[in-house]
């Protein structure tokens, strides 16, 4: 397993992380990868791609639904259920990331996933709102031969674990290029705690970092350089998937308040929010199980007071996790070849003395 920042000796802000540094230290969150590496028969051509499930619990995500939101930096991206999800505040399924074009596939086998699960859906109930986000891999996967397929949305799903998260060219990470290096699937965490009330609570950050020019890196921020020299490649705009996952008790309101921190994160990296560039921001709270089914009238919650000083600590956390997951997308990624023999290099962490 590559090294994480931190273990590299570069500290980001001021905030404790959790156990693992991983958006697993939510309790109870689970994540899984799927990867795909291999040639597709014709010249040239090559599946590096993948799919990564994060579900926010281990239980029926249909039958106990979590308070949700999500953010939009700047909206180049395609994905599935973010409208249902900012207009209802609840998320009912895992939350898939995977390549731009696998977005169909994935769907339909996170779909068929749950439909097995829940015979009611359709049937004696409504229907189910699915979220997958996703980012463009195009340099190195062939992405036009469409390797995904609903399998490999379903098998992410079934191997999601609370260990900690496998990170960089791993998952929907594999074919993802950051800065001009190998990107993908990063993660962090913090750790708030109110002493007077003896409360702590954890916030982790996912990350699917696809953005940005070598040059365009803040590396002096870190007192680090690459050992290889700068990165040649000039990619597209690129995106970047954002996954925020807390226990502190907050509406769907106060979700998107916190979640549109991640852009402080960010832009700290070196990102400008390019045109081109899908920079989405999904966020829930594990603090709350809402039943799908109940005869009662009305629902009561507990909600963190919007003046308290914990809020300003839930948005520093969430800034500062969002940033070390980026620089742990880099720090663990591998140098990866792909279709038509390109290669993209992994980031060669080197301190500044």
């Amino acid at each position: 397993m590559q090294k994480k920042v931190r273990e590299m000796g570069i500290v980001i802000g001021k905030l404790p992380v959790g156990e693992k540094n991983c958006i697993t230290d939510v309790v109870g969150v689970r994540v899984g990868h799927v990867t795909l590496d291999y040639e597709i028969g014709q010249e040239d051509e090559r599946a590096c791609t993948g799919v990564t499930a994060i579900l926010p619990h281990g239980g029926n995500l249909f039958q106990q639904k979590v308070t949700a939101a999500s953010y939009v930096l700047n909206g180049f991206g395609k994905t599935t259920g973010l409208v249902q999800l900012n207009e209802l505040g609840v998320i009912e399924s895992p939350i898939m990331l995977t390549n731009t074009f696998g977005v169909p596939a994935v769907t339909q086998g996170t779909l068929q996933y749950m439909l097995d699960a829940n015979t009611e859906i359709g049937n004696s109930t409504g229907t189910i709102n699915i979220v997958v986000g996703e980012c463009n891999d195009s340099y190195l996967n062939s992405i036009r031969m469409c390797p995904v397929t609903p399998e490999h949305a379903m098998e992410a799903i079934q191997v999601a674990s609370e260990d900690r998260a496998l990170e960089g060219a791993i998952g929907a990470g594999k074919g993802m290029v950051c800065f001009g290096y190998k990107g993908g699937i990063g993660s962090s965490s913090r750790v708030v705690a109110v002493e007077q009330a003896e409360v702590t609570y954890t916030v982790g950050c996912m990350v699917l970092s696809n953005f940005g020019h070598s040059s365009d890196f803040s590396a002096e921020r870190y007192q680090i350089s690459n050992a290889q020299g700068d990165s040649t490649l000039s990619p597209t705009d690129g995106s970047i998937i954002i996954v925020l996952a807390t226990d502190a008790p907050l509406s769907s309101r106060q979700l998107s308040r916190v979640i549109k921190r991640c852009g402080i994160g960010l832009g700290r990296t070196g990102s400008h929010f390019s045109h081109g560039s899908g920079d989405i921001v999904i966020g829930f709270t594990t603090a709350h199980l809402i039943p799908h089914m109940t005869d009662q009238i009305v629902e009561t919650r507990v909600q963190l007071r919007e003046d308290h000083p914990i809020m300003n600590q839930l948005f520093t956390a969430v800034s500062e996790a969002t940033e070390e997951a980026i620089l742990n997308s880099l720090s663990q990624g591998v140098t990866t070849t792909g279709r038509d023999g390109h290669v993209v290099n992994a980031y060669k962490f080197q301190r500044i003395k």
